[in-house]
């Protein structure tokens, strides 16, 4: 089995930070994207930002300059760092990556972790 962990989400006030951390385990063979995404109540699923096997990095315009996405690659580990939080931010985050598992390594699916809620509230 293939797992994403997310970590990190919380409560806080406008202009705070937060730092939310995504953890893939299981039989990977190869992980080439990783990413956040997240949704608010009422709307859609939406990039936040990826980060490719090169270290390509997307962001949505919403959050450049605010949010900043990392990886560790020898722990498979993706990471966002949230500074300057509006309530507009709040929202279920959710890790993505895309890897491939052991004995078919170069089948690659997307998997999603379980999602953090994000509140930004005074």
């Amino acid at each position: 089995q293939v797992q994403l962990v997310e970590s990190g989400g919380g409560l806080v006030q406008p202009g705070g930070s937060l730092r939310l951390s995504c953890t893939a385990s299981g039989s990977i063979a190869r992980i080439n994207a990783m990413g956040w995404y997240r949704q608010a109540p009422g709307k859609e699923r939406v990039m936040v930002a990826t980060i490719a096997w090169d270290a390509r990095i997307n962001y949505a315009d919403s959050v450049k300059g605010r949010f900043t996405i990392s990886r560790e690659f020898a722990k498979n580990t993706a990471y966002l760092q949230m500074n300057s939080l509006k309530p507009e931010d709040t929202a279920v985050y959710y890790c993505n990556a895309l890897m491939s598992r052991l004995g078919d390594s170069w089948r690659f699916t997307d998997y999603w972790g379980q999602g953090t809620q994000v509140t930004v509230s005074s």
